[in-house]
């Protein structure tokens, strides 16, 4: 693990906060259309046309006046502010690759992009997995190991509804991918009869899973309306979606996501390596791999974070399993089992 520079980390934190803006100042009306004016017997009429799974669409918006005029500049005005957004972001992102952040490969910089202005993260969409371990580097301002820790999954995690009303909006993130024209397939699953939750790349590893909170035993995926897809319910992923936070992924011109809380991620991390079967013995490691550096960050720098975590663990009924995980830990990274420990309290 190593430390990034106090400037490469303001740079990242700035394009946090560019990144934010101008996903407020899009969120509703960002849809990749346009304005377009047509004539009828002599009189001007606004359209506004845009994309949509089944072709493209018109929809009437009134007769031509200086006050529609006056709307269709500013629009016009806003989608250039957007152009150089873009490339300032670009710019900040080139910044971080040079000065040792984390970036994350292009596919899945394009592919998050595209559920990023979906609104995926905006309803409620959290990234989880390794993708997620990656932007939580950069932002606790440190760079990760991550020599055999590359994946071409990308994970993401939504409760079945929401609880705040939002807008209209939905996320067709079957019809998000298919558009990409990368290849993405569903997969099937277990049963001809369940829905899918995973999309893959024929011919390559790259591949998104839909994911969401178990609730009692239920296998059987679960319909995430808001997404037009069902999502694999698994167990502890509630833990994670509690207390999210906004991250940047660094790519292309960067893309505004969902993380978990950097602490809970690795406490997470700690309880799952317990519960995989056996067979499962280099995933529980990696899990492991993951706790200890995320720990070993937050020991130095934030751990009240971990004390909070572990107390929110606890009230879920998971501490023994914590505790199993903590044992693990210490035979394999016992100095971030010591930083732990000296947290919580008790012995391992």
């Amino acid at each position: 693990m190593e430390r990034l520079s106090l400037q490469i980390q303001t740079v990242y934190a700035e394009l946090i906060e560019r990144l934010t803006t101008a996903d407020a100042q899009r969120a509703i009306g960002r849809t990749g259309g346009a304005f377009v004016r047509k004539t009828v017997k002599g009189q001007d009429y606004y359209y506004y046309q845009h994309a949509e799974p089944g072709g493209v669409v018109q929809r009437y918006v009134g007769r031509r006046t200086p006050a529609l005029d006056r709307l269709v500049e500013r629009f016009s005005r806003g989608r250039s502010a957007t152009a150089a957004e873009r490339v300032d972001t670009e710019r900040l992102c080139a910044l971080l690759r040079a000065g040792g952040a984390l970036t994350t490969d292009g596919p899945s910089v394009r592919v998050l992009s595209a559920l990023a202005d979906a609104a995926v993260f905006r309803l409620g969409g959290v990234l989880v997995g390794t993708h997620a371990f990656v932007v939580l580097g950069n932002v606790l301002g440190v760079r990760w190991e991550l020599a055999g820790l590359r994946t071409d999954d990308v994970d993401i995690t939504g409760e079945r509804t929401l609880a705040v009303a939002v807008p209209a909006l939905r996320a067709d993130v079957p019809a998000v991918l298919e558009s990409l024209e990368m290849g993405f397939l569903p997969v099937p699953g277990l049963s001809p009869r369940e829905p899918t939750t995973s999309f893959k790349v024929r011919g390559r590893a790259l591949r998104v899973d839909l994911l969401t909170p178990r609730v009692r035993r239920e296998e059987k995926p679960v319909a995430i309306p808001r997404f037009a897809t069902a999502a694999q319910p698994l167990p502890y992923l509630g833990y994670l979606l509690e207390d999210p936070q906004p991250g940047a992924v660094v790519g292309g011109s960067g893309v505004l996501v969902n993380v978990p809380n950097p602490a809970r991620f690795a406490l997470h991390k700690l309880v799952v390596s317990r519960a995989r079967a056996a067979s499962m013995q280099a995933k529980s490691d990696k899990d492991l791999y993951q706790a200890a550096q995320m720990i070993r960050a937050l020991g130095e720098d934030r751990p009240g974070d971990l004390r909070l975590a572990w107390t929110a663990l606890e009230r879920r009924g998971w501490s023994r399993l914590g505790r199993r995980g903590l044992t693990a830990l210490e035979k394999r990274h016992a100095d971030a089992a010591r930083a732990l420990v000296q947290e919580i309290g008790g012995k391992t």
